[in-house]
């Protein structure tokens, strides 16, 4: 018996692999699957400016990243304690303006030279509400819990957006006539809106993508992890204890399946390899003293020495230098 209703999603046309430059921008969606490229060894750049939840803050960000606009003092205000940027998310705000500048700038360097040779770009859309500025009119990517009476909260509608995105999707693939756009719809629900506000933000969200899909098909695709988690994952047991957030199991299958759609076999078997390798590093061991221990820190030293081998363009620099010094201290 199938208790389950399961959503078909056609093999890509285009493949993601090691070789690829990705950046990833937009809500928890993009942060969860960007977590796990870069924990499979992927060229990935995630949430460069924080997660974004509305469309409009996240094209501003990519916008920036190609104006490669620096941020300047003016950029950041000061609330309760902390410097805050309108453009950012509250992991960015500091105590301190001078970091909390060398902090956005770092992060937008990194992002903004990747975004010139980039593959693709993989972006999530959580909302069609935003805030503004009463004072501008600016749509702001976080409030940082500013009172109330500094925006004018609203619903961007399908035309806005797709005209918006049609442009900077015009932009990018001029200069980039082989980028991939993989556009995804966040499945975490806005229930502060009410239940059937959230469904019609939701279908904003898809009538614009689909808007885009039909303008620029050589470019712009769609992965349904909205459609996986609500119409596939619908039991409970799928859902952390706030009963909206998809649980790590879910977040497991969408990963799975989000390999199936993207990656080739080759790229599937590198997974593999290096997760066999990854539960090697996080392994806890009993005494860290141990001639055991110190053999299996050899031997693990040796494995990766020979990934590295059989895959050049893998760095793993960084688990042997920590593999190494652990091996120093055992006496």
């Amino acid at each position: 018996m199938n208790l389950q209703t399961h959503v078909t999603i056609p093999k890509s046309n285009f493949d993601l692999s090691h070789h690829s430059s990705m950046l990833l921008f937009g809500s928890c969606f993009s942060e969860n699957i960007g977590q796990r490229l870069i924990d499979n060894k992927f060229s990935v750049n995630v949430n460069s400016f924080g997660i974004l939840y509305n469309p409009l803050s996240i094209l501003n960000a990519i916008n920036r990243l190609l104006d490669k606009k620096l941020f300047l003092e003016d950029d950041f205000h000061f609330y309760n304690g902390l410097y805050h940027s309108f453009m950012h998310h509250g992991s960015f705000s500091n105590s301190n303006l001078p970091d909390a500048i060398e902090n956005a700038n770092n992060a937008f360097n990194i992002a903004s030279a990747k975004l010139e040779n980039a593959n693709a770009l993989l972006v999530t859309f959580g909302t069609s509400y935003v805030y503004r500025l009463k004072a501008s009119g600016d749509v702001v990517g976080n409030c940082h819990k500013l009172p109330a009476d500094y925006f004018v909260r609203d619903r961007l509608s399908i035309e806005e957006i797709s005209l918006a995105w049609t442009n900077i999707i015009s932009n990018l693939t001029s200069a980039n006539p082989n980028l991939k756009i993989v556009f995804t719809v966040s499945p975490i629900r806005h229930f502060k809106d009410g239940a059937h506000q959230n469904q019609l933000s939701k279908s904003i969200l898809h009538l614009s993508i689909e808007n885009l899909l039909i303008q620029f098909p050589e470019n712009v695709h769609y992965y349904p992890a909205y459609e996986v988690v609500m119409d596939q994952l619908r039991d409970y047991r799928f859902y952390t204890d706030d009963m909206m957030h998809p649980s790590l199991l879910a977040q497991t299958y969408i990963w799975a399946r989000f390999g199936e759609t993207y990656f080739s076999d080759d790229t599937l078997n590198i997974n593999s390899e290096w997760q066999k390798l990854s539960k090697a590093l996080n392994h806890k061991p009993y005494n860290t003293n141990s001639k055991s221990y110190r053999m299996f820190l050899s031997r693990t030293i040796n494995d990766i020495q020979a990934f590295e081998g059989k895959y050049p363009f893998l760095s793993c620099f960084h688990e042997k230098q920590h593999l190494t010094q652990l091996l120093k201290t055992i006496h």
